[in-house]
């Protein structure tokens, strides 16, 4: 499927609400849980996702659109260790939500064309990117970490499916 802002809107838009459906209220033994060493929990992907919102998708594609330099600042993949610091996982949620909001409106409000898409920025690691590129990898992105906390979350029952662990593809991929 090729890169269509029009189908990516919704998929950015349901995301806040599915991972408010899968944690709100949640028990911590759900939500603070990881894999093991060097993983994320449930919670730390919520804070994850709220700096990206806050530095990376729409920040980036400011830099793109805007005059002058176009190299992105280095994201910090682990900043939520201290960002999400004595906050509750509801509010990590709430917060998320509003933040995606806000960013959806600025999305929502420029007329797309070819040349805009097709316009790059200078990415730390990958180099030249296009804002294109920059847009779709911001909805696989959320796919990804809503796969990683069913999958964290799943992990936790590991042990308690017993022999069905066999047949559940989601304990049986690698983090």
């Amino acid at each position: 499927m090729q890169f269509d802002i029009q189908m990516a809107i919704p998929i950015l838009e349901r995301t806040p609400q599915v991972i408010e459906a899968l944690l709100y209220g949640l028990p911590d033994e759900w939500v603070l849980r990881n894999e093991g060493p060097d993983t994320w929990s449930p919670y730390d992907v919520v804070g994850h996702l709220i700096h990206g919102e806050k530095t990376d998708w729409v920040a980036r594609m400011q830099i793109i659109l805007g005059e002058g330099d176009k190299h992105f600042h280095p994201f910090d993949r682990e900043a939520m260790f201290t960002e999400s610091k004595g906050k509750s996982l509801n509010q990590l949620l709430d917060e998320f939500k509003a933040l995606r909001k806000e960013n959806l409106q600025q999305i929502q409000s420029i007329q797309f064309t070819d040349e805009l898409l097709n316009r790059t920025g200078i990415h730390p690691k990958f180099g030249t990117v296009t804002l294109r590129q920059l847009l779709a990898t911001w909805v696989v992105h959320d796919l990804t970490h809503i796969n990683q906390i069913s999958r964290v979350m799943g992990k936790q029952y590991e042990e308690a499916v017993g022999p069905w662990t066999a047949f559940l593809g989601i304990l049986n991929r690698s983090k």
